[in-house]
């Protein structure tokens, strides 16, 4: 007797072998699983301590330097020139922080880090979410720290609670809206260590050539035009309305739009280079 070693009929019908079609997600699970990712975001913190030293040490040596080195010649005196900069602090400390979403991004792509989202039953905008969002949390963990420093040093914030709020709000929108020209950075440099060196060329004419920490008015007429209408200049005008009173409702509008535009530009190129490399 001879055996059939030939290999059993396969069953009619889609091939076994063919990839899983992409899971789809409700809105809950979404969130659920971005908040999970964040949570991976900031854990990191524990196994990282010098970055919270970063988060922590950065703001209070900018207000110390610039309160007490150009407070004097800038205002005539510290006091008053505390009460002008901190908004513009917040402002640039804010999106000097943007660098964290880029960095982590790109020590994420080098590790092969996405390669195994991908591989889990998850949306995969999840990661990328998660990531922005716990980067949202460093950036009120910064704030409040510059606040309870600014008020140890003299600042006195003379608007409402709810203007305080408002504030807050106001500056997480706008650095979530301009965390998509981190993302693209992110995904595009292929190496961690060039993220800062890129991302700080843009950062610093964009925040240093504002009304940040000098009022426009001592500033050449050349450049007061770009001052003018520099995203800084109106998110630093409307946060010291919002803290210590002024103008706010034009200038929050123009920051808002300033953030629309950010996000309408680099959004859908960020999301279309990490498609590509991922």
């Amino acid at each position: 007797m001879t055996l059939d070693r030939t290999a059993p009929a396969r069953p009619a019908g889609p091939a076994l072998d063919a990839p899983a079609a992409p899971r789809r997600v409700t809105p809950a699970q979404w969130a659920s699983q971005s908040l999970t990712m964040a949570w991976r975001s900031l854990v990191q913190i524990k196994h990282n301590p010098s970055e919270l030293l970063d988060l922590s040490i950065q703001p209070i040596m900018f207000v110390l330097l610039f309160t007490f080195v150009f407070g004097g010649a800038i205002y005539g005196s510290a006091d008053a020139y505390l009460q002008f900069a901190l908004g513009g602090l917040i402002a640039q400390n804010a999106l000097f922080l943007t660098i964290y979403t880029a960095t982590g991004l790109a020590t994420d792509l080098q590790k092969g880090t996405f390669d195994r989202f991908r591989s889990l039953p998850i949306a995969r905008s999840a990661p990328l979410s998660g990531r922005i969002m716990g980067d949202v949390v460093r950036q009120l963990w910064s704030l409040v720290v510059l606040l309870v420093v600014g008020v140890v040093l003299g600042f006195r914030i003379t608007t409402s609670p709810v203007a305080v709020l408002a504030a807050f709000g106001l500056l997480v929108a706008f650095t979530l809206a301009f965390s998509w020209t981190s993302v693209l950075l992110g995904v595009l440099a292929r190496d961690p260590e060039k993220v800062q060196i890129y991302g700080f060329t843009v950062l610093f004419p964009l925040t240093f050539a504002s009304n940040a920490f000098a009022p426009t008015e001592t500033m050449p007429g050349w450049l007061q035009a770009w001052v003018a209408i520099n995203p800084v200049t109106r998110m630093a005008d409307a946060l010291r309305g919002l803290l210590v009173g002024g103008p706010v409702a034009a200038n929050a509008v123009a920051t808002l739009l300033w953030g629309v535009a950010f996000a309408a530009v680099f959004g859908p190129l960020a999301v279309w280079a990490l498609r590509t490399r991922v």
